[in-house]
């Protein structure tokens, strides 16, 4: 590709795009070309970014709910005039299909400035009386100042609007450090931002390296509040740095998701979500399901037709609408994934699909993307690092299990805890292991049905805190007590 070829970004700092004087490279996940000079920004970058967040920070904290609203819904509309433009971008970008950017990601981003902008209406406070003292008690909530997020790489847009939109639907600034491997669509939304009536510096976006960029934002002394998407590991990190401070911290973090297919399970319904849950956008999603355990009497059949419909889950060429899954995001993700399926296989594991076995027909000029087939394996330990760790990519293993006490202890035997699925048609035994599941989410009879009133998070390793309508509001503002004596 020729050097003035390239997509140059920039920062956005105070209403105004500011150049970087060094730069990451950033790959297309189909071909493996760099096509993208993201600003590799440090300490200084983040540091003018604060600063504009700061003095932007009193202006838009004191409009009306309302007043704020109307701007959201503004950036809304925006992104959905953009729609095709903005999917065409973070399929190149990311490696997802076109089809799932253009039905899932792009819309929901336009989804999250809506429903914000309408749930900051709905909320109240509370109010107690002391008659006895005199005294009446009420409580206000106020935004907290400058908001830091962190976004990932595999929705990119999708979760970096889920954070920007409730952080300035409170009144709250913002610095958002999206992922340095997807960050265009954040790019292209910053060039909207004036249009939709959103004051210079109420949303500044610094793009660069995690141990570079994130670690200046999230270690900054006047960011008081820290919204992160990642992994474990990086969020300890975050937690040490942000320990001196008293940041407040909401850290949504991995997940290796249980599905409970119980005997009396509609098995058509079941495999047809679970093959969608297991191998949706790559399986790069923190949600998807990497552990299915089937009740034994039905186990030889479900894995039977489970395997027979992974087969027609297509991989390929992004933009064609016949593939379900595009590339992963790196060459080194790849790799890592391709280890854990290299891993099952030496452990005497056996690999059904996907990996090793079918190959995605690709044209030449893809033939060094980062493609891998929707791959299925049996036969592993629940001690294996391949049922412990999370893979992230389009694997999933298929283990059978004997009664409820055991399903329940086979989900429940890892660090994560975000989500589970289980499929039963008995009302009571879903509401019994439901409550046992040690999981932020349980789906039963489905996957990713989503109103975005509930709180969202996981439990164990996979995070602290919630995030939705009302928890969203609560992490983004701090609550003051106010007594009035007369």
């Amino acid at each position: 590709m020729e050097k003035n070829t390239f997509l140059v970004l920039e920062n956005f700092i105070g209403g105004k795009f500011v150049p970087c004087p060094a730069h990451i490279d950033s790959y297309d996940p189909s071909t493996g070309e760099v096509y993208c000079k993201v600003p590799d920004s440090g300490e200084e970058e983040v540091d003018s970014a604060v600063q504009a967040a700061k003095e932007a920070f009193p202006g838009w904290s004191v409009r009306s709910p309302d007043q704020r609203a109307q701007v959201l819904n503004k950036l809304a509309d925006l992104i959905e005039g953009h729609l095709e433009e903005f999917a065409q971008a973070e399929s190149r970008d990311q490696g997802k299909t076109v089809t799932f950017a253009r039905t899932v990601d792009i819309p929901r981003s336009a989804y999250n400035f809506r429903f914000f902008a309408s749930s900051v209406l709905h909320h109240t406070t509370d109010c107690s009386q002391m008659d006895h003292m005199d005294c009446l008690n009420y409580t206000v909530r106020c935004p907290v100042g400058v908001a830091g997020l962190i976004s990932p790489w595999n929705l990119p847009l999708y979760l970096l609007t889920w954070k920007i939109a409730p952080a300035i639907a409170a009144g709250n600034t913002v610095v958002a450090k999206p992922s340095e491997m997807s960050s265009v669509t954040a790019w292209m939304m910053c060039k909207l931002m004036q249009q939709a009536g959103v004051p210079s510096g109420v949303v500044n976006i610094v793009f660069g390296l995690g141990s570079r960029a994130g670690d200046a934002l999230v270690g900054h002394p006047e960011v008081p509040l820290i919204s992160f998407t990642g992994s474990t590991a990086t969020a300890r990190h975050i937690t040490e740095r942000s320990a001196p401070y008293c940041k407040k911290l909401s850290l949504e973090l991995g997940g290796k998701n249980p599905a409970l297919v119980f005997a009396d399970a509609d098995l058509d319904r079941c495999i047809e979500t679970t093959v969608r849950s297991s191998f949706s956008n790559q399986g790069e999603i923190c949600l998807c399901t990497s552990r299915i355990y089937v009740e034994r009497s039905i186990y030889a059949t479900f894995l039977e037709k489970f395997v027979a419909a992974a087969r027609k889950w297509k991989t390929g060429v992004p933009s064609d609408p016949v593939n379900n899954n595009g590339a992963l995001i790196s060459k080194e993700h790849l790799e890592k994934v391709r280890s854990f399926v290299a891993l099952a296989k030496s452990e005497g594991a056996t690999v059904h699909c996907g990996e090793g076995i079918n190959h995605p027909d690709l044209p030449n000029r893809n033939i060094n993307g980062y493609f891998m087939g929707a791959t299925v394996i049996s036969g592993v330990a629940d001690s294996s690092r391949v049922m412990q760790d999370e893979i992230f990519g389009p694997v999933t293993c298929v283990s059978p299990f004997d009664g409820e006490d055991e399903a329940v202890a086979k989900a429940n035997g890892v660090r994560y805890g975000l989500a589970a699925t289980v499929w039963s048609r008995d009302v009571g035994k879903v509401h019994r292991v439901a409550r046992r599941l040690q999981t932020g989410l349980v789906w039963t009879n489905c996957w990713l049905v989503r109103d975005l009133n509930l709180p969202f998070g996981g439990m164990k390793n996979s995070g602290v805190g919630r995030e939705g309508g009302r928890d969203s509001y609560h992490f983004f503002t701090e609550v003051k007590t106010i007594t009035i004596q007369h």
